[in-house]
């Protein structure tokens, strides 16, 4: 079955425009799990309660409020809303290209694919310069009722999107506890070095899987068959005070086992 776009739009830089089609680029695994009324084995639903009433309240009753004061609400109704986003609801803007290494990780918030949704020639001539700069672009667009900073960057033939955070999404570190008064010796940095380099591996995501949704999917899987969930115990690793003791044994152990 063929992935259904999500929004189609217009990603515009200069005076060239690039019909595209967006794809969510991520599926995520994680379980489901239900809430269950233990008298009965029954699924619960929640429903929308009125705090003044104490009655529940039909969704066609419902509006979008914001909250000004305690208990005082400015209402506003879905069209309104939507024009909020005037064209940004199905146009992209470029409104700078940067140097994609630039973008740093903090930003970055979720994935999507990008396909061409007419005018191939201007979406393979637009991957092509992002690909040959280097370069994402920058622009804004509305989806959902919200606001999202895009970065648009290709690799190969494709185009991809990433949403961005704004600026002020970003907690600063503040209090966040750092080293504090003994400086680290000549040795245990050489020493930590030498441990990082024998741990470096080429990054391959294939590699890593998510094992608490693997045992939890068994556990699931062993309490529908009847059987009794394995006891299992996990081995307690040794640690040291000394830090060079523990990096000179760490580098011992992995010099063993290669």
């Amino acid at each position: 079955m063929a992935p259904r776009s999500i929004w189609n739009g217009t990603v515009v830089f200069g005076l060239v425009r690039v019909p595209v089609k967006l794809f969510s680029a991520i599926e995520p695994k994680g379980i489901g799990f239900r809430e269950i009324h233990t008298k009965d084995n029954s699924p619960l639903r929640h429903r929308l309660v009125c705090k003044a009433e104490g009655e529940i309240v039909d969704r066609s009753e419902v509006v979008k409020g914001y909250e000004v004061a305690a208990d005082q609400y400015i209402l506003l109704e879905p069209a309104e809303i939507k024009a909020a986003a005037g064209t940004r609801s199905k146009t992209i803007e470029v409104e700078e290209f940067v140097e994609t290494e630039e973008i740093d990780p903090f930003f970055y918030a979720k994935s999507y694919y990008l396909g061409v949704r007419d005018h191939a020639e201007s979406y393979a001539v637009f991957a092509e310069a992002l690909n040959r700069s280097g370069k994402s672009g920058i622009g804004r667009f509305t989806f959902h009722n919200r606001e999202y900073l895009v970065a648009i960057r290709a690799r190969g033939d494709r185009l991809y999107l990433h949403t961005l955070r704004f600026a002020d999404e970003i907690v600063g570190p503040g209090e966040v506890d750092i080293p504090a008064g003994k400086d680290p010796t000549r040795k245990e940095v050489d020493l930590a070095r030498k441990l990082v380099s024998g741990l470096t591996e080429d990054f391959e995501p294939g590699d890593y899987e998510d094992e608490y949704r693997q045992e939890v999917m068994e556990l699931i899987e062993r309490k529908a068959a009847g059987k009794k969930p394995p006891r299992k115990r996990g081995r307690k690793k040794k640690e040291s005070a000394d830090l060079t003791a523990a990096l000179e044994e760490s580098l011992a152990a992995r010099s063993g086992g290669n």
